[in-house]
């Protein structure tokens, strides 16, 4: 029994089984997600040979100290925005012996949310080295904290398989 819905752990099985024959690893950086999409991709058989590892960084201090995330762009910007989703998927692949990484911010709720940053927003993005960052930004509405977690990881899996 998967702790996951049986699509998602088959996308799961779809993304470890191109980065296996791409001879790619992976590391995940995530904040709203918790570690979801590590858990995700670690619930398929053999995803040692891919999945190198995961930061949580669920605080903005995280972000900076593990991933090299500037302070100021936090400040700037707000944890929750384009260019820290990229600075994160950056910050995993040169901080790990991965080839690419996927990074997810977001407002998860049910609070937290602002007119201009609302519930339900999730930055995404996926480095991989030698290409251009890929980003897409989510807006999936205060629709409940799991269900926003669950559509991230979704939508992370599918962003990455775009750079393989």
């Amino acid at each position: 029994m998967s702790l996951f819905p049986a699509p998602l752990l088959r996308l799961a099985e779809m993304v470890v089984a191109q980065a296996r024959e791409k001879k790619l690893r992976i590391a995940t950086a995530e904040s709203c997600t918790g570690g979801l999409i590590g858990a995700l991709l670690t619930e398929v058989p053999g995803s040692s040979d891919v999945f190198e590892r995961g930061f949580v960084v669920y605080s903005n201090r995280a972000k900076q100290d593990m991933l090299g995330v500037p302070g100021d762009l936090i400040a700037d910007m707000g944890a929750v925005s384009e260019a820290v989703a990229r600075m994160m998927a950056e910050g995993a692949v040169e901080n790990s012996n991965a080839h690419m990484a996927v990074a997810v911010t977001g407002i998860a709720g049910p609070g937290g949310g602002t007119a201009m940053k609302p519930v339900g927003l999730v930055h995404i993005a996926v480095a991989r080295e030698n290409r251009s960052i890929l980003h897409e930004a989510h807006r999936f509405g205060d629709i409940g904290r799991g269900e926003v977690r669950i559509k991230t990881v979704e939508a992370a899996l599918e962003l990455l398989q775009r750079l393989f």
